[in-house]
């Protein structure tokens, strides 16, 4: 798969990081749909076209990432997409292995290690890094 046939969902509520995930993934010429965390967002998401991974913040105003994570789960739509834990908070990365999330990138992300580790999900192998 070219990195030009991946579309990325970004699920987050800080615009600053949303604006840095998103600057990555356009140097790699993957496109992006970019979800703000708000009361709304259960119902966006069934609006969104199937995804190729998704970026999902942990910690939320309007959502948490675990239920979101459980929502993407029981979502067919969504069934096979690895979802990658995107989140300052290192300390959940065991709580999110654990509820199943495909991998985790904490913040801020390594700009040299990305394409590697984009490259690496995407190929079905889990990431566990923090910065």
């Amino acid at each position: 798969m070219s990195l030009s046939d991946v579309h990325a969902l970004i699920i987050e509520d800080d615009p600053s990081s949303v604006d840095v995930l998103q600057n990555l993934l356009e140097q790699l010429t993957v496109s992006t749909t970019v979800l703000m965390a708000n009361a709304n967002l259960t119902d966006e998401l069934q609006t969104i076209a199937r995804p190729d991974v998704i970026f999902l913040d942990l910690e939320m105003p309007w959502a948490n990432g675990y239920e979101i994570l459980n929502l993407l789960h029981s979502d067919t739509e969504f069934e096979g997409v690895p979802v990658v834990a995107y989140t300052t908070h290192i300390s959940h990365m065991n709580n999110a292995r654990q509820a199943g999330f495909h991998s985790f990138l904490g913040k801020p992300i390594h700009r040299y290690h990305f394409p590697d580790n984009l490259r690496r999900i995407l190929n079905g192998e889990q990431v566990w890094e923090a910065p």
